[in-house]
């Protein structure tokens, strides 16, 4: 028997992607699901595609708190509980600072950071009856810098570093407070990633066919949730370069610049 039968998953940015995987997954575990895009039409597909289960979808923009507020109040008329929040909506970008507007950057914190924090404050009281979950769907952006990627690595910066104040806080209430750190997985975050000017890019500069599935990342983050993890680093390249910035920073500055640049251009 599933240990997510009849429990109550609520997943933020489930109409595609990483998101998309997880609202299957945690379906064919039996879970009652929630979920929430910008997107109508891509969420009546998903609706479409799983007719006779349990789940729940509301179109909601996670930047803004009454959005939010409206998402969660739907999940409690709907399910009465909350046992599991997997704070996965977000959106990158990819433009050098000094030529971003700020717009840009403020864009990408809402979504990211204060869509995190919204909704965690919400769910947080059902979660911590339930002795629950909250995870965070991170980056290695969050334990490094990346160039072209200034509002973005400071996104998920600040998501671990509320994520590990809230573990702390929680610590003896029986929450499980993680964040997981996938590397480039097959998405269409790069085609929606925002420009300087906070246009999307349209196009991704990678071959999405090499890069790591949506329902691999799903696999792995459902069996760290079970798992009751602390955090998650998904890839041998990325714990390696954690490794590296903590132990010899000025070789990793040296080693990221040149993976993202060539002559002297943002190619990544």
């Amino acid at each position: 028997m599933s240990a997510f039968l009849n429990k109550v998953v609520v997943i933020t940015g489930g109409s595609e992607g990483i998101g998309r995987a997880l609202v299957d997954i945690f379906l064919a575990q039996g879970a009652k699901v929630a979920t929430c895009s910008r997107n109508f039409d891509k969420l009546y597909q998903l609706q479409s595609a799983n007719p006779g289960k349990t789940l729940l979808t509301k179109t909601a923009d996670i930047s803004k708190e009454q959005d939010c507020k409206m998402f969660i109040a739907a999940v409690i008329r709907t399910y009465g509980t909350i046992d599991v929040l997997i704070n996965n909506a977000g959106i990158s970008m990819r433009a050098l600072f000094e030529e971003v507007e700020l717009d840009t950057m403020r864009k990408v914190m809402d979504t990211n950071y204060w869509g995190t924090v919204y909704c965690t404050q919400l769910a947080l009281p059902h979660i911590v009856k339930n002795k629950g979950t909250i995870v965070a769907v991170s980056s290695i952006a969050g334990y490094r810098g990346l160039p072209g990627r200034a509002g973005y690595s400071a996104s998920k910066f600040a998501i671990q570093g509320f994520m590990e104040g809230l573990r702390t806080e929680l610590l003896n209430q029986g929450v499980n407070v993680m964040w997981v750190c996938p590397g480039f997985t097959a998405s269409n975050i790069r085609n929606a990633a925002l420009t300087a000017d906070g246009s999307a890019q349209g196009f991704t500069p990678l071959v999405e066919s090499k890069l790591m599935s949506a329902e691999a990342c799903a696999q792995i983050t459902l069996k760290a949730i079970l798992k009751r993890k602390r955090t998650l680093i998904y890839t041998w390249e990325d714990k390696r370069t954690v490794w590296l910035n903590k132990i010899w920073p000025s070789i990793a500055d040296f080693l990221v610049r040149k993976y993202f640049f060539k002559n002297n251009q943002l190619v990544k």
